[in-house]
């Protein structure tokens, strides 16, 4: 099908316009007449080239979208009005698409949430099943505002990590900057000057260490550089792989200070989700499901699947998760609680915002710790490089006195 820009006026003379989906201009034309409009103008889309990276959608975009459509069910208008709507002012070109083809299959007889599963790259698993759940039980609009709440929160939390990172990573970049720099254009320098001065084997050890260092920079850089790209490829092919994959997961989770950081992220997501899910009415097994699926880590979705199978023979939810040993005792003892009263949802949305809590606490820390250590790195290495080439002029300088 194509997509056609439309022009039209209402009985009451209000001008508006869209874009459509139609096979032709008439299909749109007896479509928008229907709807007691006057066409004034139906022109076909050029079609553009465009370089879309992932879905094209972002997570503020979703979060919007979800936010006025729960508004404006709440307000009682119908869902096609509301994607028409909300389709005509996204100023995302992408997301307006997928709208504009997610009302055409509402309009053609499918269900919000069948209509949602055609694209799965921006409606993911888990906002499909709540969606459902909100159809099923008449509930859209609290379901839909309770989706809000959890993409905002997950923005949030993607944030917190991103800026944790962002600080400790650029100083690394500018360390591998600064020492690629003394290497190609610093130390050659001193190097002429030491060779004029005598030959090479009156120089101390770590002078001339540096400078063979230097030297063999200069002379294969392409074999380091091409060395360290081959290097990451490596690690990006087996990280591709299942054993890489868990291999990976397994080590972040033990690493120090980063390892316990991640472990309240996983916790923090696990309950959100699940208590999301469980108290917009979908069932036990299929949102354990969801939360293995949305995991983000191969360790913890492999617990979280162990505990689905036991909780399907029988057993409660509180043992299985003890025996991951991925969640905390303490997380394990308040969702046994949460059974035995009968109030699981709301008992894991409270250990969900006692750990997003926590990791606020906990990035802020990292962040502090990690900042003096790179600081530490970057002094010592291109300290002791500016050290290793002024040792021959101290040396000299203590040879006159």
């Amino acid at each position: 099908m194509a997509k056609f820009q439309w022009e039209a006026t209402t009985r009451t003379g209000e001008k508006k316009r869209g874009t459509m989906e139609a096979e032709t201009g008439d299909a749109v034309e007896k479509r928008l007449s229907g709807d007691g409009l006057v066409v004034t103008r139906v022109k076909k889309e050029a079609k553009q080239l465009q370089i879309v990276i992932g879905s094209g959608v972002n997570q503020k975009d979703l979060q919007i979208f979800t936010r006025q459509l729960a508004t404006m069910i709440d307000a009682g208008l119908p869902i096609v009005q509301c994607l028409d709507i909300l389709a005509a002012q996204t100023p995302n070109k992408i997301f307006q698409g997928i709208l504009f083809q997610v009302k055409s299959a509402v309009e053609s007889g499918a269900t919000f949430s069948e209509a949602l599963k055609r694209h799965p790259k921006v409606f993911d698993e888990l906002y499909v099943n709540l969606v459902a759940a909100g159809e099923a039980g008449g509930i859209l609009d609290t379901i839909l505002n309770r989706l809000a709440i959890y993409i905002e929160k997950s923005v949030k939390l993607k944030a917190q990590i991103k800026s944790a990172m962002f600080y400790p990573i650029a100083i690394f970049i500018v360390a591998i900057g600064v020492i690629c720099v003394m290497m190609i254009k610093v130390i050659p320098t001193f190097k002429d000057m030491y060779t004029q001065m005598g030959p090479k084997a009156k120089l101390p050890g770590a002078t001339a260490f540096v400078m063979d260092i230097s030297n063999g920079f200069v002379k294969h850089w392409y074999f380091i550089i091409g060395g360290m790209i081959g290097f990451v490829v490596l690690l990006v092919m087996m990280r591709r792989t299942v054993k890489g994959r868990e291999m990976f997961d397994r080590v972040l989770l033990r690493l120090p200070v980063i390892g316990p950081t991640l472990r309240k992220i996983v916790v923090a997501r696990f309950t959100r989700t699940l208590g999301t899910l469980l108290s917009s009415g979908v069932p036990i097994l299929d949102a354990l499901d969801i939360c293995a699926k949305t995991a983000g880590n191969v360790v913890v979705q492999a617990g979280i699947m162990r505990a689905r199978e036991k909780i399907s023979e029988g057993h409660d939810m509180a043992g299985p998760l003890s025996e991951s040993k991925v969640f905390p005792s303490m997380v394990v003892q308040m969702i046994g609680v949460g059974e035995q009263t009968g109030a699981m949802d709301q008992m894991l949305q409270k250990i969900a915002d006692f750990y997003e809590e926590e990791v606020d606490a906990a990035v802020s820390a990292m962040t502090s710790l990690i900042e003096p250590i790179m600081m530490a790195f970057l002094g010592v290495v291109v300290g002791g490089l500016i050290v290793a080439m002024y040792l021959p002029i101290f040396k000299l300088a203590g040879n006159i006195n």
